[in-house]
């Protein structure tokens, strides 16, 4: 059965862009490149274009790029 994300039920692979992000593989879902959680496409929120990463949640960006903020 195909879906509005192709007809694969993998992993996608994205360019992520400013505001945006591009489909070069199709999937329904992405891993976050700190916890390695399965994020769905329609749910992906958080990513770097300039690392090309997603990740799952804001805590995430934070331990990616702030790993001393969260170090109390």
């Amino acid at each position: 059965m195909l879906n509005k994300f192709g007809p694969s039920g993998g992993e996608a692979q994205l360019q992520y862009l400013d505001g945006d992000f591009r489909v070069i593989s199709p999937g329904t879902y992405v891993r976050c490149a700190v916890t390695e959680a399965r994020i769905p496409l329609d749910e992906l929120k958080y990513w770097s274009v300039d690392l090309q990463e997603a990740y799952a949640l804001p805590s995430a960006v934070l331990q990616r790029h702030f790993p001393a903020a969260l170090k109390t």
